[in-house]
């Protein structure tokens, strides 16, 4: 089983797998939040393990009814994947 949680001390989303810590990191800006990067330790590549994190973070995101920037790449890829994640970015801005 995958353990999530949201690390605020550091700045990121966690999520442990095999022992193995994936993680979103992020900046909060007032009601915005900014994902910035994703990892995903190479063991674990190719097993949904990106998508996974990236999909509880955007839970999290909407259940506190904030705004998301989704400035890293992978994140902008999953929600161009999952339109259903357009009703949380921010107003204003676009994902190429």
């Amino acid at each position: 089983m995958n353990t999530f949680s949201d690390n605020s001390a550091k700045h990121r989303y966690e999520l442990v797998t095999e022992g193995h810590q994936s993680i979103i990191e992020y900046l909060i800006s007032g009601n915005d939040i900014y994902l910035t990067h994703t990892e995903v330790p190479p063991v674990l590549e190719g097993r949904g393990i990106g998508s996974e994190i990236v999909g509880k973070a955007l839970e999290d995101i909407k259940s506190r009814k904030m705004k998301l920037v989704p400035l890293c790449p992978f994140v902008a890829v999953y929600i161009k994947r999952h339109p259903e994640w357009n009703e949380i970015i921010r107003d204003g801005f676009k994902i190429a």
